[in-house]
């Protein structure tokens, strides 16, 4: 059947159990408004499945130009599931940004992909987001068409307002990309930021490896923090030069008397972040570290 004789804005999938790869793969579909929830139809019917706009999971043809979506047939041998295509197609369609394509990537379909292939680490009392999908399938294993259905569509909206949780801060993150660059802009070492923003990716992204700020002032909630500066974006929990060591794990009089600065509040016994009562404390107290 000719791709303009097909319900538009519909996709098939298989019935029976579902699992996070076509959930997720639906949910794409969805976020980005190229089908409608009530066209979404569960079946294993070719004749029915011949009718969609979109195949996801089910048929035995990985197809992108004719939207057809499997992965299931022995001719392909690549490590994508539905999502993974799904999301390629978004792509190379342009319908996302590379960046974004990347972002769903790393924080969520990667991981789909591997689960549903097999090729992620089974770890005990690890709980990923692929178990909680599955977690909405029916108890009962013997449950009958509608209660799968039922469940699938709960198990799609979970996954739907995931993947919009993902692009809006994606989206949040990207709007700040210009704020921090400024701060960069100065080479001091210390970046400061007039409120609370998510600076650490855009930083890295920004050529962060070879800035030489060490520490980071902004706001933390009514207070200030001071932070030190990971070497790279992978070794979050590193910093390139830590508070002092007479500082670590000390609260309020305690480090107001070993700092002698009056705002002191906390400083974290792995010597990575600190918290004052008001920014010229955080002054003082980067002033503190850089003379040490």
């Amino acid at each position: 059947m000719m791709n303009n004789q097909k319900l538009p804005r519909s996709v098939g999938t298989h019935s029976g159990t579902f699992h996070a790869d076509e959930v997720t793969a639906c949910a794409l579909l969805l976020l980005y408004n190229l089908i409608d929830r009530e066209q979404i139809i569960r079946t294993r019917d070719p004749q029915l499945l011949s009718q969609c706009e979109y195949v996801c999971d089910v048929g035995g043809c990985y197809d992108p130009e004719n939207k057809l979506f499997d992965h299931h047939q022995a001719d392909y041998q690549g490590a994508m599931s539905s999502a993974g295509m799904v999301l390629l197609y978004l792509k190379d369609q342009h319908i996302i940004t590379p960046k974004e394509y990347d972002c769903f990537n790393a924080n969520l379909v990667l991981g789909v992909d591997a689960h549903d292939n097999g090729r992620d680490p089974q770890i005990y009392g690890l709980c990923t987001y692929s178990n909680i999908i599955s977690s909405f399938t029916p108890i009962k294993q013997d449950a009958d068409d509608a209660t799968q259905d039922k469940a699938f569509f709960e198990a799609l909206d979970f996954a739907y307002q995931y993947l919009n949780r993902i692009l809006n801060r994606f989206n949040y993150i990207l709007s700040c990309r210009e704020i921090v660059s400024r701060a960069m802009e100065k080479k001091d070492d210390c970046l400061i930021f007039e409120k609370n923003i998510p600076w650490l990716e855009l930083f890295f992204e920004l050529g962060g490896v070879n800035h030489p700020a060490k520490f980071v002032i902004m706001p933390a909630g009514p207070h200030w923090k001071l932070r030190g500066i990971p070497p790279t974006y992978e070794d979050k929990m590193k910093v390139r030069s830590p508070l002092p060591s007479e500082w670590a794990g000390l609260l309020e009089e305690e480090l107001k008397e070993v700092s002698g600065i009056k705002g002191a509040i906390f400083c974290h016994k792995g010597r990575f972040i600190s918290v004052w009562e008001t920014y010229h404390d955080a002054l003082k107290a980067l002033n503190y570290v850089l003379k040490k």
